[in-house]
């Protein structure tokens, strides 16, 4: 296969690895194996190649060869597996994942960012490039299919046929506004709730001295905290109906104007950092740990993680998850997840597809479970009096190694968080709140269709991702914000996008909304 990561990336030297994808051998399960079901191991070891999104984790990301990981040994140690995984550089992900296609190299088991029409798997699964799994489930699924909810099996299903092995997610509102609370103390303005509140806050960060009192990231991934306030996010999941037609949810000129306006206001201001739509995942992150930034909107689960790491630089930092901005409508939050954030479909070629299913379905055991989580006994956890007795990391590489195990190999679980760990520790037990209280009670969505509408796949500078704006729409909100443009030109980008294909758009979502058409499913706003 081609090379997907660069080398100057110290996670990958592929060029052999992603040779290798194609045509390393695969074994048939042995009759006894299959006889004895879903739970026993292949006498021989289950060898497949897999690739696998980097997700920008550090751990993965500054491996020299992810093969050779102790923590891949031992899941292949414990599943009699052998594993050959090929990393696929999350900054390109998209692009990366067309190419393998174009090319044909593709892997035994592909691993998609959700359901079975994502625009990096490039009609694929209508292709025929992958194998349906139902009867193969039956037989050496059975926990999969116990444990793994409905909606995120449909999720992953196509023509009546399941294609992949999902992750899912038991809570869909997962992201959230993380504050400096030793710095919201410090300014003495108490939570902000609204809109005006959260400025008046970042305003008063700003005179503190801190140098990025809101943290911007490039496409405002992570940084549209308050699309979500004016409930205007250009996602993919975000149309409306308006009057007769389904319109995304940014031809609100009024409440999407208003949106821009607050992160001009914001740009002027200093209160983000002029270089925001330039700044990556890393800058972001590390500009956070370094403790240069007041506030900023991340993955609930990571937040002890990151809370520790902050404390290596900053002992007195302290950060607490908020509720979000609220607009004029009294509402707000980040934009709902899908039902499955991640899936793993394998190739039609495969010929050891039962030990491969056998292998996920192992993941919904006690056993992987306890491994995902604490890690291997007499090394990083022990048993005292027949309880686990860990200590979760400190330092900055062993918290990057724990969320690596407990996010990154643990292929299909329930991503909300990790039960286990957070119900060891008062501040654990106090995050699984957070989740049953304030981010349970937020949260914007909007008519969603499955498969993804032929209009937006025919072109891609129209078409969103699930977070993240069309490339038309983009350009124009980062030219706004940065004063390039006024901002009362909005009404001109829509002309701009619907000149471009998005007329087609809005009729062929209209249709297939009144429709119900039996080969489309129609979600509606789940808040």
């Amino acid at each position: 296969m081609k090379k997907w990561i660069p080398t100057t990336m110290a996670a990958v030297l592929l060029a052999s690895t992603m040779a290798a994808c194609s045509s390393k051998p695969t074994e048939q399960p042995t009759s006894s194996a299959a006889a004895n079901g879903a739970s026993a191991k292949p006498a021989e070891k289950t060898k497949f190649s897999i690739s696998l999104r980097t997700l920008a984790f550090g751990h993965v990301e500054k491996s020299p060869d992810i093969n050779q990981d102790k923590w891949v040994k031992k899941l292949e140690e414990l599943t009699n597996s052998d594993m050959n995984i090929v990393l696929v550089p999350h900054k390109e992900y998209e692009q990366k994942m067309i190419q393998m296609f174009a090319t044909n190299d593709i892997p035994d088991v592909v691993q998609g960012s959700g359901g079975v029409n994502g625009k990096e798997m490039a009609g694929s699964v209508k292709a025929g490039v992958f194998m349906p799994l139902d009867d193969l489930l039956k037989q050496y699924g059975p926990n999969l299919l116990k444990k793994v909810p409905k909606d995120a099996w449909d999720n992953v299903t196509y023509n009546g046929k399941i294609f992949a092995i999902p992750e899912y997610l038991s809570n869909p509102s997962r992201r959230a506004i993380f504050v400096r609370k030793d710095l919201l103390d410090k300014a003495g303005l108490g939570v902000p709730k609204t809109v005006d509140e959260y400025m008046a806050v970042l305003r008063k960060f700003k005179e503190m001295g801190v140098e990025n009192p809101y943290m911007g990231r490039e496409n405002f991934k992570y940084a549209d905290s308050f699309f979500g306030a004016y409930d205007v996010y250009p996602y993919l999941s975000m149309f409306e109906k308006s009057g007769d037609q389904v319109l995304p949810k940014f031809f609100d000129t009024e409440n999407m104007t208003k949106a821009l306006q607050t992160y001009k206001t914001m740009f002027d201001e200093g209160l983000i950092n002029k270089e925001f739509a330039t700044i990556n995942a890393t800058v972001f992150k590390n500009t956070i740990l370094a403790g240069k930034a007041g506030m900023w909107s991340m993955n609930a689960n990571e937040m002890l993680q990151w809370e520790t790491q902050l404390k290596t630089t900053v002992p007195t930092g302290d950060i607490e998850i908020i509720a979000s901005p609220t607009g004029p409508d009294g509402k707000g939050g980040h934009y709902l997840y899908g039902p499955a954030p991640r899936a793993y479909f394998i190739n039609k070629n495969v010929k050891n597809a039962a030990q491969i299913i056998k292998f996920y379905d192992w993941m919904m055991s006690d056993e992987a479970e306890k491994f995902f989580t604490f890690g291997i006994e007499g090394d990083t956890y022990k048993t005292v009096d027949g309880k686990i007795d860990y200590k979760a990391p400190t330092d900055t590489a062993g918290v990057d190694e724990e969320r690596y195990r407990q996010s990154f190999l643990w292929l299909v679980q329930d991503t909300t968080y990790n039960k286990g760990t957070l119900s060891m520790t008062e501040d654990g037990k106090k995050l699984m709140n957070v989740y049953d209280t304030t981010l349970k009670n937020e949260g914007r969505d909007g008519i969603n269709f499955e498969p993804r509408l032929e209009s937006l796949m025919k072109n891609p500078d129209i078409s969103p991702l699930s977070d993240q704006a069309p490339p038309v729409i983009l350009s124009h909100m980062v030219k706004m914000v940065y004063g390039k443009e006024p901002i009362s030109d909005w009404p001109k980008v829509l002309e701009e996008w619907k000149s471009k294909g998005g007329n087609d758009v809005i009729k062929e979502a209209t249709e297939k909304f009144n429709s119900k058409d039996s080969g489309t499913t129609v979600s509606m706003p789940r808040k």
